[in-house]
């Protein structure tokens, strides 16, 4: 069965250029690159490059013979839709449309939303309708630059489940908008709820449009090493593939090791494995 596998750009060390991290990418076996625009100062630099600097790495990618076809948004943290301050909901709102523009200009097929309505905030029935008001309207711009988006299932309780996720892309009906679920937080929310994972997965049939994979136990849900952790990949694997998924992302973080590039390509490694399994199954 075909399918692609990227990796999350954060497996590779920060300091490389990305046309560094596309070369590392294609040279670990991996099809493409997922790239970040999180809270950090650098990454929201990225949305404002000048059309040279896009089309520069545009020609990185021809190069390295690796796209950039996701991009993670997971600066809505610090500046979410849902916010009731004015100003942090005004430029989440003006972020969500520099990354349609960016991901428009890059030919990258998937933005990755956060399933918060608020993150460092308590959440309530306001931070919900704002969180809606501010989605509806970041799609309609979505959709007029033909960029889908799709929510990543998170570790808090607001949209910690495909379920959950569903709900909301039902209240918003744009064509544009699905899930792009997270399979090391499913895990745990299933875990914590007693539910399970599987089950979950097939509630978004129709609506998913790519899977992270990410090694996580209850508690912990990242900077884990593929295989030390309780998520059973054949089994999320060969569930999303049967819902139609073809794209995953190998989710994991660079943590300083010398050996890093050995590191990613024994992640590739690793998840081809599981993918023959799941299609053995």
């Amino acid at each position: 069965m075909e399918y692609r596998l990227g990796l999350y750009e954060k497996a590779m060390p920060n300091p490389l250029s990305l046309a560094e991290k596309l070369k590392a990418t294609k040279a670990a076996g991996f099809d493409y690159m997922e790239i970040s625009i999180d809270e950090s100062e650098e990454k929201q630099a990225r949305l404002l490059w000048s059309r040279d600097e896009r089309d520069q790495l545009r020609k990185e990618m021809l190069a390295a013979g690796c796209s950039i076809d996701t991009l993670c948004l997971s600066g809505h943290r610090k500046w979410p839709l849902g916010s009731k301050n004015e100003a942090l909901r005004h430029y989440g709102q003006r972020m969500f449309r520099l990354a349609v523009d960016l991901a428009s200009d890059l030919g990258i097929r998937l933005i990755q939303l956060a399933g918060y309505d608020v993150y460092y905030d308590a959440g309530d029935d306001e931070t919900n309708r704002l969180f809606l008001q501010g989605l509806q309207e970041g799609m309609s711009y979505a959709a007029m630059k033909g960029v889908c988006c799709g929510f990543e299932t998170m570790e808090t309780p607001f949209m910690d489940t495909v379920e959950k996720a569903m709900a909301v892309v039902r209240q918003i009906n744009s064509s544009y908008l699905g899930i792009y679920p997270d399979l090391g937080n499913l895990t745990n929310a299933a875990k914590k709820y007693g539910t399970d994972v599987l089950a979950d997965i097939a509630k978004g049939k129709g609506h998913l449009f790519s899977m992270h994979l990410k090694e996580t136990r209850p508690g912990v849900y990242r900077d884990m090493k593929f295989g030390t952790g309780e998520v059973d990949f054949v089994a999320g694997i060969q569930t999303a593939l049967s819902q139609g998924v073809r794209c995953f992302v190998s989710e994991c973080w660079y943590d300083g090791q010398a050996c890093w590039m050995d590191e990613i390509a024994e992640v590739n490694r690793f998840m081809h494995q599981k993918f023959e399994a799941a299609v053995v199954a």
